[in-house]
């Protein structure tokens, strides 16, 4: 398993690190559980210290706390699913692994044969200039999210209504689990014409999405509008961008002023077109 640095746009940073294993955690909890060993393994630093600290307090009784509380946990841990242990343990790591690899190159095969076909692709005059298109797919299929993210927003900045683009990067969005955007891309590549409403449900890379709540209000809205809940976040999110850039606005100008630059009357001017 290869694990690939990349960024998440909410803020958070995919590891370098190894992912853990559900079964490894299992076996820990249950032979080592007493001193918290899973804990440990798992990343979880302060469940390791409240472990330790358990273990000391029951330390007299024949059977120390910890021993009975590791047993449950790795009950739970081997009975979990492997989509909800990355999801609770592995969060920050875009794991690869060759089965899904060789289903990813199989598909994109696949879906690019039945895009010019189905006329999903736009006009030959945009793809010759759109060289941002092809260059996010190759950093896609390796797995530099990051990269292929900004290519993709540069194409849809030269072909805002591409179809491909929009629901290539509403895939990368799912996988580096920025759901707002994710949702909002998909839901424009289908009222663009995108009908394949079974690679929605089916595509590797749409799996984040599938298990968010929202989903099933969008699917029955025919992935066509994004839900409620989601537009106000994304209102939030906006109105936060735009809080940011004009308190940037507003340092800039008071230096400006303070080290001369800008008169106060230059300023106050500037001032009031940035908070009206």
């Amino acid at each position: 398993m290869i694990v690939i640095n990349s960024s998440n746009s909410r803020g958070g940073n995919y590891s370098t690190g190894s992912p853990r294993n559900r079964v490894i955690a299992a076996l820990l909890s249950f032979v080592g559980g007493t001193f918290g060993l899973h804990k440990l393994y798992l990343r979880d630093s302060g469940g390791f210290i409240f472990f330790l600290f358990l273990m000391f307090i029951s330390f007299s009784s024949s059977i120390p706390i910890t021993a009975f509380l590791g047993f449950i946990q790795g009950l739970k841990l081997i009975t979990m699913s492997d989509e909800e242990f990355n999801r609770k343990y592995n969060r920050g790591f875009v794991q690869k692994d060759a089965q899904l690899e060789k289903r990813r190159s199989a598909n994109f095969e696949r879906y690019n044969t039945e895009d010019q076909r189905r006329g999903y692709s736009p006009p030959k005059a945009v793809i010759k200039n759109n060289v941002f298109k092809s260059s996010g797919l190759a950093k896609y299929k390796d797995f530099d999210l990051e990269g292929a993210i900004e290519d993709f927003k540069k194409g849809l900045d030269i072909e805002p209504n591409d179809i491909a683009l929009n629901f290539n990067i509403a895939c990368a969005y799912s996988l580096t689990e920025n759901k707002v955007l994710a949702f909002q891309h998909l839901a424009k590549a289908v009222n663009l014409g995108f009908n394949d409403f079974e690679r929605i449900l089916t595509h590797d890379d749409l799996a984040f999405v599938r298990i968010q709540k929202e989903f099933d209000e969008f699917k029955q809205n025919q992935f066509k509008r994004v839900p409620s809940t989601l537009q106000a976040e994304a209102k939030t999110s906006q109105n936060n961008v735009e809080s940011g850039l004009v308190l940037d606005q507003l340092e800039k100008l008071t230096s400006l002023r303070d080290r001369g630059l800008l008169s106060q009357e230059e300023f106050e001017r500037e001032e009031k077109k940035l908070v009206r």
